[in-house]
């Protein structure tokens, strides 16, 4: 187990204007942010599954297998790099919310300015390449589940030792009533391959 490792990133949280006109075409949206905030990685979930995609050559790659990504079933999608993760989530309501949690320079302007980082595994024993995609079905026979990842891997692994790791950065915030530091916020960041070796 790795030892937490607290630092200082100073990092503000902006909100982000979205309309349901925006998201009438909810890829071209997340594209166009992707492409404006230079961000790498698209996580969606949806009522009828989980969705990857990536940032290549300007474009916002998606999954080529189902689920696809349709404003109807759409109920998150996170856009991250290391630099910034724009979260876009259905509110209470039923409309669609939008923020951008970003690193700074200065940490006079930040909102955030401890935090740490912890490497989460995700699920998946057996890869299977999809031909000229650059992307890669990821099966569990543990659990029967499968998720298409924008990583190109192969083979299979024990349930140990699975290859998937997606990195959380948790912002830490001091509670002036208790005086207790607690995880206010959290970002994804990226999404590795590890291997034991």
């Amino acid at each position: 187990m790795t030892e937490r490792k607290i630092e200082s990133r100073p990092a503000v949280v902006e909100s982000v204007c979205v309309s349901v006109q925006d998201l009438h075409d909810p890829k071209a949206w997340l594209q166009t942010q992707a492409v404006t905030y230079q961000l790498d990685w698209l996580l969606a979930h949806a009522d009828d599954g989980v969705i990857w995609g990536r940032r290549e050559a300007g474009k916002l790659l998606v999954a080529p297998e189902p689920p696809p990504l349709r404003l109807a079933t759409l109920q998150q999608a996170r856009l991250f790099s290391p630099a910034a993760e724009l979260l876009l989530w259905r509110d209470m309501d039923n409309h669609f919310q939008a923020r951008l949690i970003r690193d700074v320079d200065a940490a006079a302007k930040a909102v955030f300015t401890e935090t740490f980082d912890e490497r989460q595994m995700l699920w998946g024993t057996d890869a299977k390449p999809l031909e000229n995609t650059g992307f890669t079905v990821m099966s569990d026979g543990a659990r029967g589940l499968r998720h298409v990842v924008p990583l190109h891997l192969a083979g299979a692994f024990g349930e140990e030792s699975r290859p998937l790791r997606l990195r959380v950065r948790h912002y830490l915030e001091e509670d002036d009533a208790s005086g207790f530091v607690r995880v206010t916020a959290s970002r994804l960041v990226e999404l590795t391959e590890e291997t034991k070796g």
